[in-house]
């Protein structure tokens, strides 16, 4: 029998998810080194960067890296983007081999060049094909698919609810719900509102998704919409320590020290010397936006080229520099 600090929060078809706070998956930022880092700060589970189908059947892309994982990041989740129920079939079937615990289906990226292909949240305008898409993936995979959306196209299209039955009639295990619409894509206001009408709708467990900044906002999501987890995305970044349930201002810079080298160290080690302290600045700028630091000191840190450089102006900064926040 599992302990109580070990009792799952929900399941997803028969995995079990312990905790209720978990990073999004973002691309260019939900990697290996990152998850790894939320997961031991407390996200409850790890979803990959999105990949395409397309660049699964022919391994372009650095489509092996991006789905990388460490086993102590399980449950894994492989999100994948594609508009063809039967390529994303195939690619499902392959990428079943490197033993995800889920796949789930992307329906939520408003960037253009996905949605005008008719994938990401541009599948929010064929119901029909996304209840073609799970039908056949279901039908052939024994692992938990499931499905993470948006609210429609548009205000004027809103289809939330609808999708969601859809999805739950077609073998979903799970519905993750971003607030907005394709067309607001991260501007304006998520609408909580929605997410419950979603979580009301449907029996399967809901992700919610949208507007949480503070450890604060994860509890006042949960109350508000009834949702089984929420996921954190903008504002883990720079602050993984919103999985440990902290304020930002109430981090020591000696545990922001420790934890960049640490995400620093990952980089190094996952991409390189060459490439990891320049993937690295990304999160760093994120790291010390809490900081009131010259131009001149900012600039000279995210654009040091070896690890020790960086190191040592960190230093300097963590020492001496007050917290705006």
């Amino acid at each position: 029998m599992l302990s109580a600090t070990n009792t799952p929060s929900f399941h997803i078809g028969s995995v079990p998810v312990t905790g209720r706070a978990l990073l999004s998956p973002m691309d260019g930022f939900s990697d290996l080194p990152f998850r790894g880092l939320c997961r031991r700060l407390g996200s409850a589970m790890s979803y990959t960067e999105f990949v395409s189908c397309i660049d699964v059947l022919t391994d372009r892309h650095d489509v092996g890296r991006r789905l990388t994982y460490e086993p102590s990041e399980r449950p894994v989740v492989f999100q994948i983007f594609d508009d063809d129920p039967a390529r994303m079939l195939e690619a499902a079937l392959r990428l079943r081999d490197l033993g995800p615990d889920i796949l789930d289906v992307n329906m939520g990226c408003s960037a253009r060049n996905i949605t005008a292909r008719g994938a990401g949240a541009g599948l929010l305008q064929t119901p029909a094909r996304i209840a073609a898409i799970f039908k056949t993936l279901t039908a052939r995979l024994e692992l938990p698919v499931t499905g993470k959306i948006r609210l429609g196209w548009d205000d004027a299209s809103r289809n939330h609810v609808e999708v969601a039955r859809i999805l739950e009639d077609n073998g979903a295990a799970l519905v993750a719900v971003h607030g907005r619409t394709k067309a607001q894509a991260y501007g304006g206001r998520a609408d909580w509102d929605a997410i419950a009408e979603v979580k009301a709708a449907v029996r399967i467990p809901v992700i919610g998704n949208g507007d949480v900044r503070t450890p604060d906002d994860i509890g006042r999501l949960r109350e508000h919409t009834g949702c089984d987890g929420v996921m954190v995305g903008r504002a883990a970044i720079g602050n993984p320590w919103i999985f440990a349930g902290l304020e930002r201002a109430e981090v020591p810079g000696e545990e922001v020290r420790r934890v960049m080298l640490e995400h620093l160290a990952a980089m190094l080690a996952f991409y390189g010397p060459e490439h990891g302290l320049v993937l690295f600045r990304k999160h760093a700028k994120q790291y010390i936006s809490p900081y009131l630091l010259s131009n001149e000191l900012r600039t000279r840190l995210l654009t040091a080229v070896r690890p020790e450089d960086f190191t040592a102006l960190l230093d300097d900064i963590l020492q001496g520099a007050p917290q705006a926040v």
